[in-house]
């Protein structure tokens, strides 16, 4: 294993570095984070992949392919829509960027079939991913239907309960669902679960991994993946407004819709790059999954990065209301960021999330993931901080598989996770 830096959050490496290209380094690293932390027998799948993906995004056919499906199956690009009663409530220029609309409701469809069709470029018989609010495992299952890939799905018990709605569309759509029942029974369950899985046979499966976190080259081919976000997006607010705005907002669990929709303002100093987290209940430990702005570097899931571990290397339990965000870590590149100051980290709690999926419902006719909540409450956050600024907020999915959800809230006071 390639050794560990020393000195916490400082960076081997420079913003402009990772503008220029030069990040991820050849050993895949984001400064002092990223890396491989893997069993021996994993080591040939990853090179094979990173040499395999270079050279499909480098195609003009493979990309012709992926822009087809990207306009004809996904429906892309994704609507930029202008928040007009959020607007007046909160005294900003709201837009929202509507990854909601995407097939299959989320972001999570852009990275899913482009992976999809690296696999099938590179002969796999079998796609296995992991899912921790459904949303990557339906994407996956949808888009292995549309190139007749067979496709299994690792979920947490805990996960599947509160995401119920979501286990049925990807058995509809032909996959097999494990549910998970070790460990804290949700995504990092999951992961740990489908990395057994790959371990097993890496040379015929294809782990199609859901964010931009794991080993290299996970977290840098899902941002390149994930990065029509923000290119869709900046062109949109550019032709409707004439001009960049003063702030993004995105929501981060693992990150790759954050880091989709940052990348292209990455390079405008003027524009003010914001990640919310899982506040979660509380402050303590097992309470939240703010990992980008209360984590301590560390290795989970192969990758160097920041996690929330207690003193010993231990990694904590987590807890949110939305099964998207309830994860320990977060991607290389997003501690990187953190470590550089491009992107500011913060949280906002259960409560709050809650409080702006339901003002965003009743105000925009929107209703939003419990994700993309926390994202519209920072978002909101910072409108009431710097009053009449234009604000983007990503909206990274639909909230229809959050029902059951809001329903035990109202019912109950308690989600089903909190019950289990």
């Amino acid at each position: 294993m390639t050794e560990i830096p020393e000195g916490g959050r400082a960076a081997a490496g420079t913003l402009e570095d990772l503008l220029a290209g030069r990040m991820p380094d050849e050993r895949g690293r984001f400064g002092a984070y990223g890396g491989r932390f893997v069993p021996e027998t994993l080591m040939p799948a990853l090179e094979l992949l990173e040499r395999g993906a270079s050279e499909a995004l480098a195609d003009p056919a493979f990309q012709a392919e992926l822009g087809a499906q990207l306009a004809d199956w996904i429906g892309r690009p994704t609507p930029l829509t202008r928040a007009v009663r959020l607007s007046e409530r909160w005294d900003a220029d709201v837009w929202l960027k509507r990854e909601d609309l995407a097939h299959t409701g989320a972001h999570k469809i852009n990275n899913a079939i482009g992976q999809a069709l690296i696999a099938r470029r590179m002969g796999a018989r079998r796609v296995i991913a992991e899912t921790g609010a459904g949303q990557h495992g339906v994407a996956s299952a949808a888009a292995c239907a549309r190139l007749g890939l067979p496709c299994t799905v690792y979920m947490g018990e805990v996960d599947a309960a509160r995401q119920r709605p979501n286990v049925q569309r990807m058995e509809l759509l032909g996959a097999r669902v494990v549910e998970v029942g070790s460990g804290d029974r949700t995504l990092r369950a999951a992961i740990d679960e489908a990395l057994r899985d790959w371990v097993s046979d890496p040379e015929s499966t294809y782990y199609l991994l859901g964010s931009a976190v794991g080993p290299h080259p996970y977290p840098w081919l899902v941002r390149q993946l994930q990065t029509v976000i923000g290119r869709e997006a900046r062109a949109g607010l550019l032709l409707a407004s004439g001009d960049l705005p003063d702030a993004v907002v995105a929501c981060v669990g693992g990150g790759s819709n954050a880091i989709g929709i940052f990348h292209a303002f990455l390079g405008d100093p003027e524009v003010d790059l914001v990640g919310i987290e899982a506040g979660g209940s509380g402050a303590g430990p097992g309470e939240h999954a703010a990992t980008a702005s209360r984590g301590t570097p560390g290795v989970l899931h192969g990758s160097h990065s920041l996690l929330l571990q207690d003193r010993f290397g231990q990694v904590r339990d987590t807890h949110s209301v939305s099964a998207g965000l309830d994860y320990p870590g977060v991607g290389p590149e997003h501690s990187f960021l953190a470590a550089v100051g491009r992107v500011r980290y913060t949280s906002v709690g259960d409560d709050e999330a809650v409080e702006a999926l339901e003002e965003c419902a009743a105000a925009e006719g929107i209703i939003p993931a419990l994700e993309s909540a926390h994202a519209l409450a920072g978002g909101r956050r910072l409108a009431r901080a710097t009053p009449g600024s234009t604000i983007l907020v990503g909206l990274s999915g639909r909230g229809d598989k959050d029902l059951g959800i809001l329903d035990d809230l109202r019912r109950t006071g308690r989600t089903t996770s909190d019950a289990g």
